[in-house]
């Protein structure tokens, strides 16, 4: 039987440390699907649809992924619908892993045939000299002045496109806000 695992997330972006769990579960799982949950809680940056489509992007190369839409109800229900023996979780620090943990154990409450798998992101996210110890808003306007395509060693470099014209856009607040997203 084919290992299946999902690796769940709103990804809004989907940075190179989701790209980073991604390729390490590829290691241990034959088939895994990226699940974009859609997040009431959540503000996003990016619609349901472009994250899907940037995703796609970024995984083209990849025969044994795949990348679906979880709109509504429980992971562990689709977990259980798609035969995925694996949720994976990528994490940063120990407030990422007290949380999961957490969700872990309902997970296995719902579906006791699924295992959720934590895997640290591995990537360093680079400082950038000029935006130390200053606010998210001012860190933007620095980052955008010196050009993301100089400091993208968070992104994938099929998305970098993608938030170059984000940037474009210049709404202060919602940069920030998508800078504090990607860890910058």
């Amino acid at each position: 039987m084919k290992q299946k695992a999902i690796y769940p997330g709103t990804f809004d972006p989907f940075t190179n440390g989701h790209l980073d769990v991604l390729e390490r579960a590829l290691n241990i799982f034959e088939e895994v699907i990226v699940v974009i949950a859609a997040n009431s809680h959540k503000q996003a940056l990016f619609s349901g649809e472009e994250r899907l489509s940037m995703i796609r992007e970024v995984i083209a190369d990849y025969s044994t992924v795949s990348v679906e839409m979880l709109h509504d109800g429980l992971l562990a229900d689709y977990a259980r619908q798609v035969g995925a023996r694996a949720i994976v979780r990528g994490v940063r620090q120990v407030k990422d892993f007290e949380y999961e943990f957490q969700m872990s154990l309902l997970n296995r409450q719902l579906y006791p045939e699924v295992t959720t798998v934590f895997l640290r992101f591995m990537l360093k996210h680079p400082e950038v000299k000029c935006c130390k110890n200053i606010s998210h808003t001012k860190r933007t306007a620095c980052v955008a002045r010196i050009g993301l395509d100089k400091h993208s060693d968070n992104i994938p470099p099929d998305l970098t496109g993608h938030l170059i014209e984000f940037i474009k856009c210049g709404k202060p607040k919602k940069l920030a806000f998508f800078f504090r997203r990607i860890n910058f």
